[in-house]
């Protein structure tokens, strides 16, 4: 792994420990601007509407949560990572990066990520060129990209798409964001994922939905483990980060047969889980929150971790002044 590959991938774990979600290869810049009044964050209409997962992360509010600040201060190794990507990209992920929206087309194996933040646009413009970036303009919207090579066929690109907003992804991909926000043909009009979005943002600060059988369709899994996996078209995940950590997956089968299957696994696994957890008072706690509903084609869970269970599991913070003797 390449020293700037490191740099990217550090970066890309903090920002994604916050809630989502892809690998992608590339360079940096932006501002803020706040959410739409309408179903979403208003950067939706640069996903294009192929698009079979969504997610979307509120990168600033997690990083300044309570439960964040406990990581920090129990491990404070994860800081270096932080460090050496802010020293690459003149990015620092806690206080410039506002929030992200990423998506995944399966069909083309690519993902997008489209970010909001205060950034230095002509601090990360030369910071790309001399890690070898390549400026060239698209449709009035400067890009700069990372040359292809066996490890990324089609580059690495970052768009700057307006004052405070840029895309990455591979060179294709970020090209056709471009394209879907200038021809109003963006995920924004498929009902069906919108639907969703509406029903699960309020409240949270990181979620995702999108088609489980698409993604399945194109996974090229071995046939022993697609066999297992129940007949699922959508799914729902949300989550709010502060002190602890609230959520719920929801899941809609093909039909109700699929999900009385479904929820018959939960079910084992969750048993198996509490027989297990008897020798482990943190675990059998965790377990305790998760709670199983839904009917019909519709299998949900939910959960609530409070902070001082949380507290239970992170390592205790290094002492600090105390010399060794």
């Amino acid at each position: 792994m390449t020293r700037n590959t490191r740099y990217f991938m550090a970066g890309s774990a903090a920002v994604l420990t916050a809630g989502l979600c892809t690998g992608l290869v590339a360079y940096y810049g932006g501002g803020f601007q706040a959410l739409s009044a309408s179903t979403g964050p208003i950067e939706l209409r640069w996903v294009p509407p192929d698009a079979a997962v969504i997610a979307y992360a509120d990168v600033g509010a997690i990083m300044n949560s309570e439960l964040r600040l406990r990581i920090k201060e129990a491990m404070p190794q994860q800081q270096q990572g932080q460090e050496e990507f802010r020293r690459a990209t003149g990015i620092d992920i806690e206080r410039d990066i506002q929030y992200v929206v990423a998506a995944v087309t399966p069909g083309t194996h690519s993902a997008l990520l489209v970010a909001r933040g205060n950034f230095n646009p002509t601090e990360l413009r030369a910071l790309a060129v001399e890690h070898g970036g390549v400026i060239e303009t698209y449709k009035d919207k400067t890009l700069i990209s990372k040359v292809a090579d066996d490890h990324a066929p089609n580059g690495g690109t970052l768009a700057f798409l307006e004052d405070g907003l840029v895309a990455i992804g591979d060179t294709a991909t970020v090209k056709r964001a471009i394209d879907a926000q200038l021809t109003a043909t963006s995920v924004t009009s498929n009902d069906d994922i919108m639907t969703l979005v509406s029903e699960i943002e309020q409240g949270n600060n990181a979620w995702a939905v999108g088609r489980v059988d698409a993604l399945t369709a194109h996974a090229k899994l071995p046939d022993q483990i697609a066999r297992q996996i129940p007949p699922v078209k959508w799914f729902a995940a949300a989550g709010h980060i502060n002190g602890g950590v609230s959520g719920m997956v929801r899941l809609e089968a093909n039909d109700d047969e699929a999900a009385e299957l479904l929820r018959r696994q939960v079910s084992g696994a969750l048993a198996f889980g509490e027989m297990v957890g008897r020798n482990d008072p943190r675990a059998a706690a965790a377990l305790k929150t998760i709670q199983m509903s839904g009917t019909g084609k519709t299998v949900q869970l939910s959960f609530t971790v409070p902070g001082e269970l949380l507290q239970m599991v992170l390592p205790k913070a290094p002492a600090v002044g105390i010399a060794a003797h």
